[in-house]
């Protein structure tokens, strides 16, 4: 079984940064792509950053240029970098690791509030 607890949220001015991490307990090997989403109050969950098993990232068009997705195999952690932050960018952000051949092998973490406010 693999869980995944996410930190790094909380409060910020826009215009700042911050670095979400996702810590993975159980085995999250290299066939496991990596995603973080995100959901606002009154809107649908989305896919913010994915990081395939081949090193591809996919970013969605409103974060690109300003987010950035990586993963430390060692420490069992992907995280997020988030620059110039804006705030329609507030929302609960959730990590995500889903086996590339294995369908009920898909986890997410419990979500942690990214909130940017002045």
């Amino acid at each position: 079984q693999v869980q995944l607890v996410e930190s790094g949220g909380g409060l910020v001015q826009p215009g700042g940064s911050l670095r979400l991490s996702c810590a993975a307990s159980g085995v999250i090997g290299s066939s496991f792509t990596m995603g973080w989403y995100r959901q606002a109050p009154g809107k649908q969950r989305e896919l913010v950053a994915a990081l395939t098993t081949n090193g591809i990232t996919n970013y969605a068009d409103s974060v690109k240029d300003r987010f950035t997705i990586s993963r430390d195999n060692a420490k069992n952690t992907v995280y997020l970098r988030m620059n110039s932050l804006k705030p329609e960018d507030t929302a609960v952000y959730y990590c995500r690791a889903s086996h590339t051949r294995v369908a009920y092998m898909d986890y997410w973490g419990q979500g942690i509030l990214v909130t940017v406010s002045s």
